[in-house]
């Protein structure tokens, strides 16, 4: 992987990150006050469960 590839990546992570304050900032309000009453533990297997797909969708990619 080389800087440009880098600078792709975190630009389309950019873009998707920003879709939903752009396209509904009161629900993302919402969305957040409620992922204050999950459980750290809960919270911590989601993301694992995040990273893992992102490398299998990484490495099928490459």
């Amino acid at each position: 992987m080389n800087g440009a590839d880098f600078l792709a990546a975190l630009g389309l992570f950019l873009v998707l990150e920003g879709i939903a304050p752009f396209a509904n900032p009161q629900g993302l309000k919402r969305g957040l006050a409620r992922l204050v009453q999950v459980p750290d533990r809960e919270l911590r297997m989601a993301g694992l469960g995040s990273m893992l797909v992102g490398v299998v969708i990484l490495f099928v990619a490459r």
